[in-house]
């Protein structure tokens, strides 16, 4: 299919629908279209299309469908040898969904090696809360005493988590969360772990970069929009 974007949307279209992935753009990281909204409604149809909101203060919103797409497997995860004596130690309390608000505006606020603010804005941050409420979104928290010291979030539909943001303010604070939720969505079933764009971070706890039609196959088969 030839290339056609970016698309711009249309906030008053309550259908909600986007452009084939297949015409996002080769590069940046698959800009799909620009516009529309962050309505739970149209979040969780990009979800489940391969789609996902990214953009910084002052831009519009974009919706991004990389290609490739990194995932993890949870049955590839890596643990190393400091991660799980840190794990086995109990250095970390680990929870979940109690402090969500507080984690996506950790992750907004942290910084980031080589990243000057965040594009996770006011707004997103606001979308996702309400899709938390609503039973979609979930975060894991990693506490030293009653400090939170690392955590992540992410959106779950169907047998597929789709991981947004973690951060960390503690020595391996967010893998620790990070090797607790995996293993907490496997024992529920979930079959894949969508990472969004490759970092060394993300290698280094078994993400792989696999083919965006592939993902969507996968998406096809696993993901839903049911609560969880």
């Amino acid at each position: 299919m030839s290339q056609q974007g970016p698309f711009w949307l249309n906030p008053n279209d309550h259908s909600y629908t986007f452009p084939p992935v297949d015409y996002a753009l080769r590069e940046p990281d698959g800009l799909l279209a620009i516009g529309g909204d962050l309505a739970p409604q149209r979040i969780l149809s990009a979800y489940r299309h391969g789609i996902f909101p990214w953009f910084s203060p002052g831009q519009p919103i974009l919706w991004w469908s990389p290609d490739p797409r990194a995932v993890l497997f949870p049955e590839k995860l890596k643990v190393s040898r400091s991660l799980r004596k840190t794990i086995n130690h109990n250095t970390y309390r680990v929870t979940f969904d109690t402090a969500f608000s507080q984690v996506i505006r950790a992750c907004a606020t942290t910084p980031r090696r080589g990243q000057a603010g965040t594009w996770i804005t006011e707004e997103m941050q606001q979308a996702y809360i309400q899709l938390h409420l609503m039973g979609y979104a979930h975060s894991a928290e990693s506490w030293s005493g009653d400090e939170l010291v690392g955590g992540l979030y992410g959106l779950h539909l169907g047998q597929i988590f789709f991981g947004e943001s973690m951060f960390s303010r503690q020595t391996d604070a967010s893998k620790v969360a990070f090797v607790h939720q995996v293993r907490k969505l496997q024992e529920k079933g979930v079959m894949l772990i969508d990472c969004q764009v490759t970092t060394e971070h993300l290698l280094s706890l078994g993400a792989e970069e696999i083919p965006r039609d592939q993902f969507i196959r996968l998406l096809d088969r696993y993901a839903n929009t049911h609560t969880n």
